[in-house]
Formats: C-alpha cells, sequence, structure tokens
C-alpha cells in the first residue's frame, strides 16, 4: 500500500517562494510545478521545492554533507527511494528563514554550475487519437 499524497504545505510554499524572490541568484529562476508540487529551475535544473511538508534542496556531495551533519535527511518522495543529489531540510532549519535562505543559495548556485538541461521535443501525435 502506497503512502497517502498530501498537498503541500502552505505556509513553505510562501517561505520558499519569498527566498526565492529575495535571493541574488546571478541566474533566471523559471518556476512550475512537478509532480503537483511547487519546484524550481535554473537552467531547466531543479534546485529547491516543497513536497508536503517539506522543502527539499539539490546540493552538491560536500554541501549534502553539511546540511546532514546540521540534521537534514536524503529526500524520499517515496519511502526506501531517495533522489541523488537531494536533500530534505529539517524543521530547525525551515524555522531559520535566515538559515534557509542560505541553503537555498546554495543549491541555487549548484543549479546554476549545472550544463542547462536541453529542452526535449515533443512527441508527435499518433493518428487516430491514440
Amino acid at each position: 500500500m502506497s503512502p497517502t499524497w498530501r498537498k503541500p504545505d502552505a505556509d513553505l510554499v510562501a517561505l520558499l517562494d519569498a527566498i526565492v524572490a529575495g535571493s541574488d541568484v546571478d541566474a533566471p529562476v523559471d518556476f512550475r510545478p512537478m509532480f503537483g508540487c511547487p519546484a524550481y529551475f535554473i537552467g531547466g535544473n531543479l534546485f529547491a521545492g516543497v513536497w508536503q511538508d517539506m522543502v527539499m534542496l539539490r546540493l552538491p556531495e560536500d554541501q549534502r554533507e553539511l546540511a546532514r551533519a546540521a540534521g537534514a535527511a536524503p529526500f524520499e518522495p517515496m519511502p526506501g527511494r531517495p533522489m541523488k543529489e537531494y536533500v530534505a531540510l529539517p524543521a530547525s532549519m525551515v524555522g531559520d528563514p535566515a538559515e534557509a535562505a542560505g541553503w537555498v543559495g546554495r543549491a541555487a548556485a549548484y543549479a546554476a554550475s549545472l550544463p542547462p538541461k536541453q529542452k526535449k521535443p515533443r512527441a508527435k501525435k499518433r493518428a487516430g487519437g491514440a
């Protein structure tokens, strides 16, 4: 049986929106929903989002280790299936907007350092409506 999906926490969404809007990221940030949750991208690379009741960030290995030492956990949208390079911030980090902003800034800088993703061509519709 799969766990029950919950809508993203509105307070976390507002917090992440404010942090991203106020950040000094030197690259264009795109917002789009991903699996029904707010997500932020730079160059097509996901760097932050809200999943149910947690803020998740994509960080390089050295920063993931620092985040884990400070209480972050591997980000697992499904139990037992962690996403590579992603952590879920603990409530203590999210509860301190300045600390959360620092981590979001690190994630944005990492995404900006990655090669931009190339857009995939849309699949052609098949004849017959199938």
